[in-house]
């Protein structure tokens, strides 16, 4: 596995990973991972409430970003609930850089359920200072 900035952020990612969110991949601007649906993620529609399904969406958004090096933070973001998912699903969540110009970049994610898009998530990004 290599061992960008990406992977290092994640590596000490708690929220992230409490919530057994997994990285496939990150490099270049773009980033796979992916989270099972929980009882515990379920809202009183008996479906996925869709603040975890923005996490999974975030989390890939700030890998992809932060695949390239200098840290990288949301400047913003929003999300399209295609579908609902339920507990047992396993969520998949596909970035890609979509451009970066100065310290800035956007972002597109689409969390799909095997082929079945669920969501789609634009993120905007902020290269910080540290």
């Amino acid at each position: 596995m290599s061992h960008n900035a990406a992977y290092h952020m994640f590596e000490a990612d708690a929220a992230s990973r409490a919530l057994g969110i997994e990285l496939i991949e990150a490099a270049d601007g773009r980033a796979v991972t992916r989270m099972r649906v929980t009882a515990e993620m379920v809202n009183g529609h008996d479906i996925a409430h869709g603040g975890y399904v923005f996490l999974l969406a975030d989390t890939t958004f700030a890998l992809a970003c932060n695949s390239h090096g200098p840290v990288t933070v949301a400047a913003g973001a929003d999300i399209t609930f295609v579908t609902s998912a339920r507990a047992g699903d396993v969520l998949t969540a596909h970035a890609v850089e979509k451009t970066r110009f100065g310290r800035s970049g956007i972002y597109d994610v689409t969390v799909y359920r095997e082929d079945e898009v669920i969501a789609e998530f634009r993120g905007r990004s902020r290269v910080i200072s540290r």
